[in-house]
């Protein structure tokens, strides 16, 4: 299973003159655009021209006359003096942070600031009260209130010299990157920055989990059947073969050869839908990894194997170590594994089918619908067939089976041509229970896996085989191969 790597970019952004350029890119993309504070001291220079303006106007409409009274004119000019001060006078400016950035604000829309206005009519884009000749913030276009201009998540003024803006709302800083900052699923810590500078994790193709990469090197364990990375303090199932089990899929787990024998029954039932009765009786027998292991070596043609094999059909006389009965669990591992040997004759060209236990039913039974397949060719006399053929088809019947079940648990009456040709066979309902939630997206990660296998032989042949079965039909597609030992086009 592929796994992607994504990586947030980090950018500085600043307001000049009211005027925001910074802006939050995609998900794949982390900017913290840095915004800073801007005193309108336009305004302050036009109120100064406005009085001075004022001041000659007067003077000349008092007459290109003698001024008559001398003390008047000194009053006027005292305070002009008096009023250009105390526009001179820039308010203090809260202290500056470390780091700039964010994103936009409160519960009111920022007013765009156009031409400046007169001293008076400053209207806070927060409150939406006149700011006349106090102290007061520009950014976002607008001006306001100094406590009105507030972080959106938190709602307390941002007195720092910078603040983080997603969309159209202000963030504190600290608020911005609790909320944005991914965090890893595993550690819940903030994934930390690259030596680049970017925040870099890698991510399940279909569960959506996030984690630090340092986590595929630190002994985090990976459930076997799931491959989810579950939190830190999260118990699994030791299965003794080196694999582990999260308690999720434990739920659903196929744990000794009788408890697999009604599920077995149940495929076998789906094939019998399909016009494709397996009639001769064929053990199947679930084992142990190692047990497996020694089966495949023991094979003396015929088949092609996935770098993890799960399941397996005999062809030749072998005695194998089956599971008689589920093991008990303690300690968080599996304790008193009862096995027994048992001797595989050839009565017909399939001696045996194996599968691995210890895995969901699910896949445990689309597993199994693969390795039927492989009974089906043989008992019905297909020549040995190119791997990606015929791994191919196998993988076709595994993912309608899979299908079947899915649509079967979730109560639906329509789905593909497979899942409503074998319902006349699925009446035994019992063993298709409403399924939980989990075990639905379960199932469709099963799926997810075989339409994304990337090799040659398992991936390649079912979406070329998946493909002739949808345009041709299962029976046709199966007599070209017959013919051809090959897929029709």
């Amino acid at each position: 299973m592929g796994w992607l790597n994504k990586i947030f970019k980090g950018s500085s952004h600043k307001i000049s003159e009211g005027q925001y350029h910074g802006k939050l890119e995609d998900d794949r993309v982390w900017t913290e655009p840095s915004t800073s504070w801007d005193v309108l001291s336009e305004y302050e220079n036009d109120d100064i021209d406005r009085a001075i303006a004022l001041s000659l106007s007067e003077e000349d409409k008092k007459g290109k006359n003698v001024i008559e009274d001398e003390s008047h004119l000194e009053e006027d000019e005292q305070l002009a003096r008096a009023l250009q001060e105390s526009l001179n006078m820039e308010p203090e400016s809260p202290p500056r942070s470390a780091n700039g950035s964010y994103g936009s604000g409160n519960v009111y829309n920022p007013m765009p600031m156009a031409l400046p206005f007169p001293t008076g009519f400053r209207i806070c884009a927060g409150c939406n009260c006149e700011i006349g000749h106090g102290r007061f913030l520009s950014c976002m276009g607008a001006v306001w209130h100094p406590e009105c201009f507030r972080c959106h998540a938190c709602n307390l003024p941002i007195s720092d010299y910078e603040f983080s803006m997603s969309g159209n709302y202000p963030y504190h800083k600290s608020c911005y990157k609790e909320r944005y900052h991914p965090k890893c699923d595993v550690c819940k810590h903030f994934i930390p920055t690259n030596a680049a500078g970017l925040i870099e994790y890698r991510a399940h193709p279909f569960w959506n989990q996030k984690y630090c990469p340092s986590h595929e090197h630190d002994g985090t364990p990976r459930c076997c059947s799931c491959e989810r990375m579950e939190p830190r303090d999260t118990q699994y199932i030791f299965l003794g073969d080196g694999r582990r089990l999260c308690l999720e899929c434990l739920d659903s787990a196929v744990m000794d050869t009788n408890e697999c024998q009604p599920l077995y029954m149940d495929i076998q039932e789906f094939y019998e839908g399909l016009n494709m009765k397996v009639t001769q009786q064929v053990p199947l027998l679930l084992v142990e990894r190692t047990a497996l292991n020694e089966a495949m070596e023991g094979e003396k043609h015929g088949h092609h194997h996935m770098p993890e094999t799960r399941g397996l059909c005999l062809s030749e006389e072998q005695t194998i170590s089956t599971i008689l009965r589920r093991p008990r669990i303690g300690g968080g591992r599996i304790i008193d594994m009862i096995t027994e040997p048992y001797r595989l004759t050839r009565r017909c060209e399939v001696t045996a089918i194996l599968i691995l236990y210890g895995l969901p039913r699910l896949l445990t039974g689309s597993i199994l619908a693969h390795e039927m397949m492989h009974a089906w060719l043989r008992l019905n006399g297909f020549r040995t067939l190119p791997p990606d053929v015929e791994e191919g088809i196998c993988q076709v019947l595994a993912h309608m089976w899979l299908d079947s079940e899915i649509m079967s648990g979730s109560g639906s009456s329509s789905g593909s041509n497979v899942a409503s040709t074998s319902s006349s066979s699925s009446s035994t309902s019992s063993k298709k229970a409403q399924r939980s939630q989990f075990e639905k997206k379960l199932g469709e990660f099963f799926k997810h896996q075989i339409e994304s296998d990337t090799s040659p032989a398992y991936g390649d042949g079912f979406r070329i085989g998946n493909r002739a079965v949808l345009k041709y039909g299962l029976r046709r597609t199966l007599d070209h191969i017959r013919m051809t030992e090959s897929f029709p086009y």
